[in-house]
């Protein structure tokens, strides 16, 4: 599998405040945006798969929200993120 338990720890280790904080909005955008990433790079090749498709669609809106929250709640939060992870709005 692409996605194992000790590289989600290192996203929410690098990401979050610990590793067993899997909650925290930055460790989990982090995770969305490696996961959309290889969904990206799969579909480049497969474009007919229309069930990854739609995955990634789902998943990139779970990332919006999650980038929403951040946003509203704490916009230094949001903005650091933005800026380690390279995402763009």
């Amino acid at each position: 599998m692409y996605l194992t338990s000790e590289k989600k720890s290192s996203f929410f280790e690098t990401h979050g405040s610990s590793k067993d904080n899997t909650g925290s909005p930055e460790g989990q955008i982090a995770m969305f945006t490696f996961r959309i990433q290889h969904l990206t790079e799969h579909l480049k090749g497969q474009k007919k798969d229309l069930s990854t498709r739609r995955s990634l669609v789902l998943m990139v809106g779970k990332r919006r929200r999650l980038l929403d929250y951040l946003k509203r709640t704490d916009i230094e939060r949001y903005r650091h993120i933005i800026k380690e992870l390279g995402i763009r709005k």
